[in-house]
Formats: structure tokens, C-alpha cells, sequence
């Protein structure tokens, strides 16, 4: 986070969890525009994971019970298909057996005369077939037979397409309702979290892991389901065929079986690596390309490209892998298929002979076997997609399931809508237990005042402003807000809910936010429901007025990404203007001029000075000529306030203050001054 202004409402959770605690970086590291630390990668059991997968989708219920409906109906009508054509090859078989014996005679006495020439074979197979000697194809029957079949395909077929596309608005609703799961665990999570996970990291399971998971489910659930519905399907009508040739089939079952679980075991590691390691990757380029004129100023391109080629390698080496060994798993099933069809064929061929099959179900028996296997190998191709889907949502589920920060006081306090006197009681906090930061801190900011924080980097400056917004919980003390100095009318700020206190408190940071829109919207941001009139006076006040008049399209300007067609001094002075327009009564000013020409200083400080009229302001601050006139300059070193006063005392005291105030305007560089923390 680069820029809040006030208005800035943060949602929070129902059920407090305990938060970790996250690695030490110093703090200067922590606060809104903290990055670092990597990915936490816990890689669970698939199947716990699909079955939360799977639970996304309970609330289209209904839908998955008439998928399912539709599926058992089009699996059934397919299934039928076979048999229906094994009756039509009897039909044609019969009538051609039929023309090889002459007109008039009974099928038992052809069956007679074999059996007497000693064709007990032939004589076998005749009889377990209908046919009429002489009478030749049946072609009446044998129309509808096929009438018959092409019914059942066509509405098997129209079946699976409201099946598919059924499924297709559950799948698509339940990533719907998955990213808003996301957006919503992002509000609710503390700063620690975002101080600790990568950008990139976040950002890859937000967009491509939630993007997979759509994809492995839309291109899978389906298939599964069919799949299934196809093995009972069959399996049935095999039995009622041929038990002895069922039972043959069936010994794919097991070796289907063995073969998925031994490859999935060896597979879903190997994913899970695949979307650690794209996670990290993408962390990299994000990293890269936001700094990309420091890597080319520094002339590291070559470190840059070496960086990238590694984690490209590790992503290449993890995704082959994965994709390697799940791939095995469809040649297998394949392989033992291919061994099942040729001994049901045999066997089938021996049964034909002996006059206990009929040609036409031997015919309808190898199909089935096809469609028994094909299923099987279906499942094991679907494996790699399955385990892939589940390791994004394992990466997703960690998401949700983080930590999330405290929960507000319920019932809550407040106070009044002016109040601005701001006081520290004894506040003590440090992000790790092991290193304390802040220790035993006592101020009081009044209404109305100016309250300068000055000091070494790292600390505590930014950190003391994240205890203000409450994106950190003090550890012991107090921090307070009251409308004036009665300390009856002052309420602890972890007694009143995050919104109502960052409602109240504006801030403008070094790094401008400004999202892509133009510059009325980034203005109004500050408070959506105020008037043009409001807006203008806001935008004049902080001298935006001035050079917006010049763009050919003014408040309507459309700014690009990271709004590049306006100068650093421009958007510091929008963000100032958005401020203006919240009308906050706590403001916060983190370097705001830190980035800027003398020229663009002098106009942020002006707008600053109107600014912080009326208003209890926080100024964090390294130029000292730009809080000579606070109220209040507080020294800070080590997390504790060393001196505080205003300029003048602070200067005759000549302690920290003054040191750094002779190191910025009156003497040179000397070793003794660089060697002193506060002058750092």
C-alpha cells in the first residue's frame, strides 16, 4: 500500500485467530509500503483437498443433482447404442446364413443335417441364432434397428450438451463465488501478511491458481462424471452379455487402480512445486519490471537475466516433471486395455463357436469393452489435471485460511466527529518478541497542532503512524483520541472499529497512489458523494486547480498506468487534493516532498500548510527546513522518543536535533557527524 486517504474502509473478521508473527527485517521494513519475505508453501493430501475443492460447489446443489440426471439419461442412451447395433449385425448375419440353405425347410432340421455330416460347429453357432431358411436380410427390422439407434445417439448427444453446459454455470459460479472468497480474505488480513508474501506470490494465486483450479474443473468435473456413469453403464450390460467375458473386463479395475495411485503419489508433489515455483517466478518479474530503470541505471541486466533464468528453470524442471510422470498414467491404462480387448476377443471368438453367443453380442461385447476402458484411461488422463487443480487449491485454500487480524470491539465506541486530540499512554510494540521496537512511548498530539517525527531510518517513524491506523495492535499502553484535552472524552482506538477510526485520518505518503481513471474520479475518491463545487474548492486548495485548466481535457484527463502523464509533483499534489476533500480531522504526512524539485516543494508545502489547518497532523519528515514551524518535534532513535520540543528548544538543548540540523544546513560532512545514528 503506497497512498491512503482517508475513507479508506477496511473490512474485518468474525472470529479472532491467532497471527504469526512475521520474520524481522528492521522496521523500516514495515508499514504500507513494506515488501519482502517469501512464499510459505504447506502442501496437503489430495484428497482432503479435492474434497474441499468439491465443497465450492455445494450451493448449486441442484444443478449438480440434474448434471448428474442428465448424465445418467445420456450415458444410458449411449450405453444402448451397442446392443441395438449387435441386433442389427444378428439381422444382416442371419439373413446371409439364411440364403445358404434353401426355402421351405425348419431351422432344426438344417441344424440336423450338420450335426448328421458331422459340423457339430457350425451346428452350434446356427443354433444360437434366428433365422428363416431362404428368407434372406430382413430389412424391415432391420430399418428400424437403425431408426432406433440413430434415436438414441441423437438425444444421448443432447443430453451431454445441457449436461456441459449446466456444469459450466456451476463451475463459473463457484470461481465466481472463490474470487470473491479471495477479495474479501485480502480486507481481513493484517499487514503483517502482506510485510511477509511477496507481491508477485499474491498476485499468482489470486489470478493464476484460481484460474486453474476454473480450468481443472471445467475441463475434468465433467469428464469424471461421465466417465463414471459410462463404467457402470457398461459394466451392467456386459454381465447381462457374458458374465465370464465381465469378469475378464474387470481385471482392469484393479490395475487401473494400482497404476493411478502409485503415479499420483509421485505427481501431486511434483504440481504442487510447479505452482510454488511459478508463484516465485512471477514474484521475480514484478519485482524486475517495477524496478526496471534501477536495474538498467545499475547496469545489473545481466544478474537480472541470470535471476530469471534460474527460477525459469526450476519452473520448467518442476512443470516437466509433473506433466511427465501424470503422463504416464494414460499410455498404461491404454496398455492394459489393449490386453483385455484381445482376450475377450479370443474368448468371445471360442464362445461364438460354441454356439453360446451370438455374433452380434460378441460384436456389441467388444464395444462395450472399448467403452469400458476408455473411461478407465480417461480417469488416468484426467489425474494430471485433477492433481494440478487441487495443488492451486491447496495454494488458495492456504490463503483463506490465514491468520486474520484481531476483530473490533463489539459493541464498539466512538466519539465525535471532531475529535482530534491523539495521546500515546505507555505504548510499548515490536514486530518479533525477541527484538523489541517501541518501549514505554508517551506523547500527546493536540488539536490543531503539528506533530513533526524525525529520525534515523528504522526507527520506528513509519511504524508509530501503522499503531495510529491500528494496521498494527500495540502490544501494552494505550493509544487514545478524545475531542479535547478531557481525558473523559477520550476513547482507546482499539475500542472503536477500524472503519470509524481510519475514517477519520487522512494520509499522503512519499509513493503517490493514483488508479487508472481520471483526475476527478482519483479526487473523489476521498469522499464519492461530494459536489463538483466541493471537488474544485479541494482540487484549488491543493493547487491542482493550477495546472489542470492546461490539460486539454482538465478534471476529465484520463490518467495512464501509474499515471505517468502527470509529473511526481502533480500527482504528491492530487493525492493532497483527495485529502482535502475527506476533510479528515487526524492527517498523517509520510515525506510527502521527499521526491520533488524546490519549485513543486514549495507548492505541496503551501498545500500542506492549508492542509493541516484545524487538524491534528503527523508529519514524518528527513528535510528539517519543512517542520520548523510544528508544534511539536519529536526525535525518535531505536523506537523511543530521545528529545522532543519545538525547533528552537530542540536547537538550544543541543542534543540529537541539533546535530542533525547542523548536518543538513550549517557544517560539511565530518566523520564524528556520519558516525552519530541520528544523523544517518
Amino acid at each position: 500500500m503506497s497512498d491512503i486517504d482517508s475513507g479508506m474502509n477496511d473490512s474485518d473478521e468474525t472470529a479472532p485467530l491467532a497471527a504469526p508473527q512475521p520474520p524481522q527485517r528492521g522496521p523500516a521494513g514495515h508499514g504500507p509500503m513494506g515488501r519482502g519475505g517469501g512464499p510459505v508453501e504447506k502442501a496437503q493430501n489430495f484428497l482432503p483437498s479435492a474434497k474441499r475443492l468439491l465443497g465450492t460447489l455445494r450451493k448449486d446443489a441442484a444443478k449438480l443433482v440434474l448434471v448428474i440426471v442428465l448424465g445418467v439419461l445420456s450415458v444410458g442412451l449411449t450405453v444402448l447404442g451397442p446392443k441395438l447395433l449387435g441386433q442389427g449385425t444378428n439381422v444382416v448375419f442371419a439373413g446371409f446364413i439364411s440364403l445358404q440353405f434353401p426355402a421351405g425347410t425348419s431351422k432344426a432340421d438344417v441344424i440336423a443335417q450338420l450335426v448328421k455330416s458331422g459340423q457339430t460347429t457350425q451346428a452350434d453357432m446356427l443354433r444360437a441364432m434366428d433365422f428363416v431358411p431362404g428368407a434372406g436380410i430382413d430389412f424391415t427390422q432391420l430399418t428400424w434397428i437403425l431408426i432406433a439407434v440413430l434415436s438414441v445417439y441423437t438425444f444421448g448427444s443432447i443430453f451431454s450438451y445441457f449436461q456441459a453446459r449446466i456444469l459450466n454455470v456451476v463451475v463459473q459460479r463457484a470461481m465466481h463465488r472463490l474470487r470473491m472468497q479471495v477479495e474479501e480474505k485480502l480486507h481481513r488480513l493484517p499487514l503483517s501478511y502482506f510485510d511477509r508474501v511477496q507481491r508477485g506470490e499474491l498476485l499468482s494465486r489470486v489470478t493464476n491458481d484460481v484460474d486453474n483450479i476454473g480450468q481443472s474443473l471445467q475441463q475434468s468435473l465433467s469428464q469424471v462424471i461421465t466417465s463414471i456413469l459410462t463404467v457402470i453403464g457398461v459394466l451392467v450390460m456386459m454381465f447381462l452379455i457374458s458374465p465370464l467375458l465381465a469378469v475378464i473386463a474387470l481385471v482392469t479395475i484393479p490395475l487401473t487402480i494400482l497404476i493411478t495411485v502409485l503415479v499420483a503419489k509421485r505427481s501431486q508433489k511434483l504440481f504442487v512445486a510447479q505452482w510454488k515455483q511459478t508463484g516465485i517466478l512471477n514474484a521475480r518479474v514484478e519485482e524486475t519490471f517495477s524496478g526496471h530503470a534501477v536495474v538498467k541505471v545499475f547496469g545489473h541486466q545481466r544478474e537480472v537475466e541470470e535471476a530469471f533464468r534460474l527460477e525459469n528453470e526450476r519452473v520448467y524442471k518442476a512443470s516437466f516433471g509433473a506433466q511427465f510422470v501424470s503422463g504416464i498414467i494414460m499410455p498404461a491404462m491404454t496398455f492394459v486395455g489393449n490386453l483385455v480387448y484381445v482376450a475377450i476377443a479370443v474368448v468371445g471368438g471360442l464362445q461364438v463357436a460354441n454356439g453360446q453367443m451370438s455374433i452380434g453380442d460378441v460384436q456389441a461385447f467388444i464395444q462395450y469393452s472399448r467403452q469400458f476402458t476408455q473411461p478407465l484411461s480417461q480417469l488416468g488422463s484426467m489425474a494430471n489435471l485433477l492433481q494440478s487443480g487441487v495443488a492451486s487449491a491447496e495454494r488458495v485454500f492456504e490463503l483463506l485460511d490465514e491468520a486474520e487480524q484481531t476483530p473490533d470491539a463489539d459493541p464498539a465506541e466512538t466519539v465525535s466527529n471532531k475529535a482530534s486530540h491523539l495521546e500515546f499512554h505507555n505504548v510499548s510494540f515490536s514486530y518479533s518478541p525477541d527484538k523489541p521496537l517501541i518501549e514505554n512511548l508517551s506523547l500527546a498530539a493536540r488539536p490543531g497542532s503539528t506533530v513533526a517525527i524525525v529520525g534515523p531510518t528504522g526507527a520506528g517513524k513509519t511504524t508509530l503512524v501503522n499503531l495510529i491506523m491500528r494496521f498494527y495492535d500495540i502490544d501494552e499502553g494505550s493509544i487514545t483520541l478524545g475531542k479535547s484535552e478531557d481525558a473523559s472524552t477520550a476513547v482507546d482506538t482499539r475500542l472503536m472499529t477500524r472503519d470509524d477510526l481510519r475514517s477519520r485520518t487522512g494520509m499522503v505518503l512519499q509513493d503517490t497512489w493514483l488508479f487508472t481513471g481520471t483526475i476527478r474520479e482519483n479526487i473523489m475518491y476521498g469522499r464519492p458523494d461530494a459536489t463538483e463545487e466541493e471537488m474544485v474548492a479541494a482540487a484549488s486548495a491543493a493547487y491542482v486547480d493550477r495546472f489542470v485548466h492546461v490539460l486539454p481535457d482538465g478534471y476529465d484527463t484520463l490518467l495512464d498506468d501509474d499515471a505517468t502523464n502527470l509529473s511526481v509533483g502533480e500527482r504528491q499534489l492530487v493525492t493532497i487534493a483527495r485529502a482535502f476533500l475527506a476533510d479528515p480531522r487526524l492527517l498523517i504526512l509520510d515525506e510527502a516532498t521527499s521526491s520533488v524539485d524546490t519549485r513543486t516543494e514549495l507548492l505541496i508545502q503551501r498545500a500542506m500548510s492549508q492542509l493541516r489547518k484545524n487538524r491534528t497532523a503527523f508529519v514524518i519528515a528527513h528535510r528539517l527546513s519543512t517542520i520548523r514551524d510544528a508544534d511539536l518535534i519529536l526525535v525518535m532513535e531505536n523506537g523511543a522518543i530521545v528529545e522532543q520540543g519545538n525547533h528552537n528548544e530542540l536547537l538550544a538543548v543541543k542534543g540529537a536535533y541539533w546535530r542533525l540540523y547542523n548536518a543538513q544546513f550549517d557544517a560539511p560532512m565530518q566523520d564524528d557527524v556520519l558516525a552519530d545514528p541520528v544523523a544517518g
